[in-house]
């Protein structure tokens, strides 16, 4: 059965699904304004929804994006971790299923799913992780091209491209742009290098977090201070400087040509004297490494932001907008400096959560924020029935189109299910499993070579500071999330977590 505004567009509405890599809601004004302002991002929110509770299943990139791209947990499609993964093209995917109901599939940008891709009519993708300056892009018939410019502006010109000269404009489409930004190693617009340089950002309280009572948190490796290079990450190189990354930096940058490369050379040469003369140490060093970091994420944003508005524009200048969803997400949340930590992984809410905001094509009328828990898995059975195009049985999200027409369903899941594989793997993250109650409650298990359960409140700690498993007066509530994680592990048949539950 049809939604009456998906069966009335009888599979003529767009869908523009634009998604980042690392991008965390804190670093978006429209959820948080204390670090940065994002006009363009917020437009959206503005015109639109925004879901205030929206959840990954796996919070790591290629996993991520095969969630997406199937509407399935990490166990049934396959594709648990980056470290050995390699994505089955093969199997049922949203776009090839899309493709069915008549729609035109494109990707441009970021893949990182290892195998070629299938289920597009086009690509243009970015080998492995990218480059940020003169980027590569793989196309179609496996060849290779180098780009030149900023990979957040060549990403945008070319889905713009494709929806103004490659696309048959007689049938819908769908069009993923995948964006580089914001990953690691947050490499700015040189128009931007000196954006955000006046800021000081505020340290997050929990900044100095000792991990009392969170074990695998003590031996997780993305610590800002400890593990953070101070040459690929902070980009304080002088010559001679010799770390871990230093191989990996100077290549990144070495893609630029020379008058770009003089230009990056005199900013960061600058402040790398400095540093290098001030001989810091300690927490002095901890803080310079965490405002080196917040400045140059901010600007990879501010690129994004204005790049999200030039989609914006063309939607509306080319008469799509009102016919076009417009999504924009990212592959999950990101650390801040929250527990000292950059990167993401865990179950904790700043890497669980990831943004996500749509403006809505006519026919649906709900504005402003959407409370109701959404994961990842839900965009494919919500882009398919928008299309009008059938869901098949094993996806296992759920459509958010009711969300969309303003209607707050009673039946309307009140957990969700979360499990990450990467271990052994950089960063040292633990694997884990865990269930995250809509009244603030989460149970988590780091299983393997680890046996640890961790319990929260986040009514009361929302930084997750107190692990409070196994403590007294916490049994009932300890006993209602056991229940239901289970109850979600064998709805969604995670047949191996279930077999660590008792050990």
């Amino acid at each position: 059965m049809l939604f009456p505004a998906a069966a009335a567009a009888q599979g003529h509405y767009n869908i523009v699904y634009i998604m980042t890599d690392d991008h965390t809601a804190q670093m978006m004004s429209c959820y948080d304004n204390r670090f940065v302002e994002t006009p363009n991002l917020d437009r959206i929110a503005a015109d639109g929804v925004k879901f205030v509770n929206s959840y990954v299943a796996n919070s790591l990139s290629g996993p991520s994006r095969a969630c997406m791209l199937t509407g399935k947990h990490s166990h049934k499609n396959g594709f648990t971790n980056n470290e050995h993964g390699v994505f089955d093209g093969s199997q049922q995917t949203m776009p090839k299923l899309m493709q069915k109901a008549g729609y035109q599939t494109a990707i441009i940008g970021k893949w990182h799913l290892v195998s070629t891709p299938t289920g597009f009519d086009y690509y243009n993708i970015l080998p492995a992780q990218g480059d940020y300056y003169n980027p590569n892009f793989i196309n179609m018939d496996g060849t290779e091209t180098r780009e030149k410019g900023y990979v957040t502006n060549i990403v945008t010109d070319k889905a713009i491209d494709w929806m103004e000269h490659k696309r048959d404009k007689s049938k819908p489409f769908i069009l993923f742009v995948h964006h580089k930004a914001c990953h690691r190693a947050w490499l700015p617009e040189l128009k931007y290098l000196r954006e955000y340089e006046d800021k000081t950002f505020a340290l997050p309280e929990n900044f100095y977090d000792d991990y009392e009572g969170r074990d695998a948190a003590k031996t997780a490796e993305m610590q800002i201070g400890k593990h953070m290079d101070i040459v690929y990450d902070t980009k304080m190189y002088t010559p001679g400087s010799k770390t871990f990354l230093t191989d990996n930096y100077l290549n990144m940058i070495g893609r630029l040509d020379s008058r770009s490369r003089a230009e990056y050379d005199y900013f960061y040469d600058s402040l790398a004297l400095d540093f290098n003369s001030r001989h810091l140490t300690g927490k002095a060093l901890d803080e310079f490494k965490y405002q080196r970091y917040m400045r140059d994420y901010a600007k990879v944003v501010k690129s994004l932001d204005d790049n999200v508005g030039r989609m914006l524009d063309y939607l509306k200048q080319s008469g799509l907008l009102d016919s076009t969803l417009v999504v924009y997400t990212s592959d999950q949340g990101f650390y801040m400096g929250e527990h000292g930590w950059f990167d993401k992984r865990f179950m904790y809410e700043e890497s669980l959560n990831t943004p996500l905001v749509m403006r809505l094509p006519k026919g649906f009328n709900a504005r402003g924020d959407i409370n109701e828990m959404v994961q990842n898995i839900d965009y494919a059975p919500t882009f398919l029935q928008l299309a009008g195009a059938p869901v098949p049985a094993d996806i296992q999200g759920v459509s958010l189109l009711p969300l969309l027409q303003g209607k707050h369903p009673k039946n309307w899941r009140k957990s969700i299910y979360y499990h990450y594989y990467e271990y052994p793997a950089e960063h040292a993250v633990k694997r884990h499993y865990g269930v995250r109650s809509s009244d603030g409650y989460k149970l988590i298990h780091f299983y393997n070579d680890i046996n640890k359960w961790e319990l929260y409140n986040l009514n009361t700690d929302p930084h997750e500071m107190h692990n409070i498993y196994g403590q007294p007066g916490t049994e009932k509530i300890t006993a209602r999330l056991m229940k239901e994680l289970v109850r979600l592990q064998k709805q969604y048949d995670d047949q191996d977590a279930l077999k660590f539950n008792a050990k």
